[in-house]
């Protein structure tokens, strides 16, 4: 099998500061990229597309890369607002709740901890959501 290019190690940095300092928040290896998990729940997964490869990924994001993608899982009524059907974000069909975001230079690292964070909330359990800061 080929290899595939990693996760920029400033992303996976800065996805690392803000996932890790959720409470029992554990990183990962995935079958492509790195996700954060919390009581068995994946709630942020960045993955590297690269020549159209995860396909999955690149279908959903209508880009062969290489780009650098986010999924995160949100509300079903915060699923509503506009934003999230157009770029930089993209609707994944493989969950309902789940949206994509392409990161890059122009990403608002404030609105993705806070994107982040409403995920986390949205997939830990009550006790441990109940002590997140948000």
């Amino acid at each position: 099998m080929a290899e595939h290019p990693p996760i920029p190690a400033s992303i996976l940095s800065r996805l690392n500061a803000i996932c890790l300092g959720l409470p029992e928040v554990v990183e990962e290896s995935a079958w492509t990229g790195t996700r954060w998990v919390v009581a068995k729940k994946n709630f942020a997964h960045a993955v590297m597309i690269h020549d159209g490869w995860p396909p999955a990924y690149a279908e959903a994001a209508g880009n062969a890369g290489p780009l650098l993608v986010l999924t995160f899982r949100l509300p079903a009524a915060r699923l509503t607002a506009p934003k999230f059907s157009r770029p930089p974000f993209f609707r994944p069909v493989w969950f309902a709740n789940i949206v994509g975001l392409a990161l890059d230079a122009r990403s608002d690292w404030d609105e993705i901890a806070d994107l982040i964070t409403e995920s986390y909330c949205a997939l830990a359990p009550k006790k441990l959501s109940a002590l997140v800061d948000r």
